[in-house]
């Protein structure tokens, strides 16, 4: 007779679930040891946060149920931050919260938390397991919870559990559906007549585009519409777009953001966007989303529409007649282009000794890469650059903590990523400050080999911390990094290794970088005092900025102004 761990393993077998991210410990034993004879691979990580981030990003490349594992209390509790970026993002994870014994629970037991209340924000189905005749109909639920819903399912199980004896039950095998959801008719024509006797559409589109691209641009011809896109929908946006204006909110640049304020209506596609700023005000608003809640979190909305992206735009599209004039498509794209253009020329080499601008990095590292690599940048100034200088194509993949926003997802991504593609190019856009925080996993990457390309945007500071500080009018604290030589670092762990501090020598280094058979970590030196340009200046930035250059001369920092404008006069120039 098998036990509780064996219907675990048997269920995930069942399921095509080709790997499990956690580190062993007393409280996992009796479901590790079920795996010894088993096709899934456990694969150990030196911090449980960097198995979820691992197991989320997984998700989201293969569409399909990730799990991880965490030991009871401290263990499982590491799991959360990486799941709540799973949740976050819409991708299923299924997790496994060991917890202590059952009939401990409630006395202050060693490492006693209380994981349903832990977990229960972070997820969409969360449930303790207190009777095995529980099981066989509440792991199935969970995994279909996760994957319907496109979420993270948590299960607690107290260690005893996983070597009960089991009464014998068939695994079941969970897959997603794929459901059409269209609007009702009426609602259909009311978004059409609106957007038929309007001159001037913006489409602004996300994530939730995915698998539409074809409907979108045949939407965006009949209206004559620019599309916008938020940093989520990049990769499903940009590539072969005629229609593309580029990108607004935080992270975008000024194309996108006119191509919004412009707009006499707006299309929402499938976002998010949470940046109210970013709207334009007082002008009609059509909006699509397959969950109705997420309507109009944003911004009004005139007409919502419940549906699924494609299904949804294939019945606009015999709705609409084609617009009679191109004249706003054309003032946009003439905007984007010249702001493509000012943007390439921020991406030029640095002169002599100075440190390497950004731009310039990711530029080349974009140049180099293959046409279906996996982009992963960190929270901070990497996604800045990853948002304006990766090209995207229709193979390429552009994933991250783009919606929980969490510092250190780009190593632990990577790896998820590259677990679940062993032949892909995947390459981790690290901050300096990201890859500190969770650097025990380069060990991982090294232990299992996989051939995730690693570069360091080497700034020794928390950058983008100290852009917000100095938009505030704050002079920069507690940002200073005293970085190790990175390179000299993954060499010692095993790891190829080059450290950077001339453009001169970027596009060679990047070459053998990238050409490594193995892991890889490239340690570039960048321009500190690179200011990330938001699309719009706001009246309370250009005081902050002010208010910072008078704190910065009165504390004795003067000098940092002159190199502050030094390395930042190519953009106003």
């Amino acid at each position: 007779m098998a036990n509780v761990a064996d219907y675990f393993i048997s269920t995930f077998e069942a399921n095509n679930v080709e790997r499990i991210w956690g580190i062993a410990g007393d409280s996992l034993n009796g479901f590790t040891d079920a795996m010894r004879n088993s096709d899934i691979d456990w694969m150990n990580v030196r911090h449980e946060e960097a198995g979820a981030f691992a197991a989320a990003a997984e998700a989201e490349m293969t569409g399909e149920l990730a799990v991880a594992a965490g030991t009871a209390g401290p263990g499982n509790l590491h799991l959360i931050n990486g799941l709540y970026d799973a949740q976050r993002s819409r991708v299923p994870v299924l997790a496994i919260a060991a917890h202590i014994p059952a009939d401990e629970i409630g006395t202050g037991y060693f490492q006693e938390t209380h994981p349903q209340e832990l977990f229960r924000e972070c997820s969409v189905y969360v449930e303790h397991i207190s009777d095995i005749g529980q099981l066989p109909r509440i792991l199935p639920i969970a995994m279909r919870a996760a994957v319907e819903q496109r979420g993270v399912a948590v299960l607690v199980i107290s260690a005893s559990m996983f070597v009960t004896e089991l009464p014998e039950a068939k695994p079941e095998i969970i897959r997603a559906t794929q459901s059409r959801i269209l609007p009702a008719v009426g609602e259909l024509n009311q978004a059409a007549d609106l957007l038929n006797g309007c001159k001037k559409v913006t489409i602004l589109a996300g994530a939730g585009v995915a698998g539409a691209h074809d409907e979108l641009l045949e939407v965006a011809e009949l209206l004559q519409a620019p599309i916008v896109h938020a940093m989520r929908g990049k990769e499903h946006v940009e590539y072969d777009n005629p229609y593309d204006v580029g990108m607004t909110g935080l992270l975008g640049f000024a194309s996108g953001y006119r191509a919004m304020i412009d707009a006499e209506a707006l299309l929402m596609v499938g976002t998010d966007l949470p940046y109210k700023q970013f709207y334009p005000q007082d002008v009609p608003v059509i909006q699509i989303d397959s969950r109705g809640e997420q309507i109009g979190k944003r911004t009004p909305v005139e007409v919502p529409l419940v549906g699924t992206a494609k299904d949804t735009l294939r019945e606009l599209v015999g709705l609409l007649t084609p617009a009679k004039s191109s004249r706003h498509l054309s003032k946009m794209r003439d905007h984007y282009t010249k702001t493509r253009e000012r943007l390439d020329d921020l991406a030029r080499p640095s002169r002599g000794s100075r440190p390497i601008h950004p731009q310039h990095l990711t530029k080349v590292i974009d140049e180099r890469a293959t046409d279906d690599a996996v982009f992963i940048p960190d929270v901070g100034s990497p996604v800045i650059y990853a948002s304006r200088y990766i090209t995207t194509t229709k193979d390429r993949r552009v994933i991250g903590s783009f919606a929980h926003g969490s510092m250190a997802n780009a190593l632990t991504m990577g790896i998820g990523a590259q677990a679940s593609d062993p032949q892909r190019q995947v390459i981790s856009l690290a901050g300096d400050g990201g890859l500190g925080m969770l650097m025990g996993e380069l060990l991982t990457v090294r232990e299992h080999n996989l051939p995730v390309k690693i570069v360091v945007y080497n700034n020794s500071s928390l950058n983008f911390i100290e852009l917000e500080m100095k938009a505030g009018g704050f002079v920069p604290f507690a940002t200073d990094l005293d970085n190790p030589d990175y390179a000299k670092v993954a060499e010692a762990l095993g790891i190829w290794g080059r450290h950077v501090e001339r453009s001169k020598d970027l596009p060679g280094a990047v070459d053998d970088f990238l050409a490594h058979d193995g892991p890889a970590l490239l340690d570039v030196v960048t321009e500190r005092q690179e200011l990330s340009m938001p699309p719009s200046i706001t009246a309370e930035q250009v005081k902050g900025f002010s208010l910072y250059a008078l704190r910065t001369v009165m504390s004795g920092k003067g000098s940092e102004l002159v190199d502050l404008a030094r390395v930042n006069l190519r953009q106003i120039l």
